[in-house]
């Protein structure tokens, strides 16, 4: 089994609260035996557009291979004005062809595959955010499960905040390991073999 997670952080640097929790939720993944890579979509060259490859310097392809090759799919965004990433609205957006695809009546490459939704924030916003990626998901053929989605709402991970990691991963182990553990579970029982 194999889990990509899009991580649509915004800081290149520094401590990033969705990065750790993607941290937390990968070292879980990988006791389950699900070989996982977290693609910081900053690091990359991702220009705008809606179609699978936008020309010269384009690294989307790049990832694009990585998600055609995995069991689990998870998108991974901080809210910002009760809305996913900037970051990961771009990937929805060059993922559109996909969904072109589809309409044509032709395969995705993507269907069947698992979604999975990690969301970090200090208020509220995340029921929006897992409906419109749940939304998209079923747009482009990926498998949603009940409880596929790891949210952590707390004004410790607000942006003026200064946790370290540790703070935050003992919060998370705490507060969010069985929630965790039943999306991993989620996971695996709906990949299709």
């Amino acid at each position: 089994m194999k889990a990509t997670i899009l991580l649509g952080t915004l800081k290149r640097e520094g401590l990033s609260s969705t990065a750790t929790l993607c941290d937390f939720l990968v070292e879980r993944m990988e006791r389950a035996g699900i070989e996982c890579e977290t693609v910081k979509l900053i690091d990359y060259e991702i220009p705008p557009g809606t179609y699978s490859n936008m020309g010269p310097g384009d690294q989307w392809p790049l990832i694009l291979a990585k998600l055609r090759s995995s069991d689990i799919i998870i998108f991974a965004t901080p809210i910002w004005w009760s809305n996913q990433s900037s970051l990961l609205q771009r990937v929805i957006e060059r993922l559109d062809e996909l969904h072109d695809y589809l309409m044509a009546g032709k395969p995705s490459g993507l269907e069947g595959k698992v979604g999975g939704v990690v969301i970090t924030g200090d208020s509220d916003g995340a029921q929006n955010i897992i409906g419109q990626i749940c939304n998209f998901f079923n747009a482009i053929g990926l498998l949603i499960p009940p409880f596929a989605t790891l949210s952590v709402l707390w004004e410790g991970q607000a942006k003026s905040a200064t946790p370290t990691r540790d703070k935050l991963l003992a919060k998370y182990e705490k507060e969010y390991a069985k929630s965790a553990e039943k999306m991993i579970e989620q996971m695996v029982a709906y990949i299709r073999t």
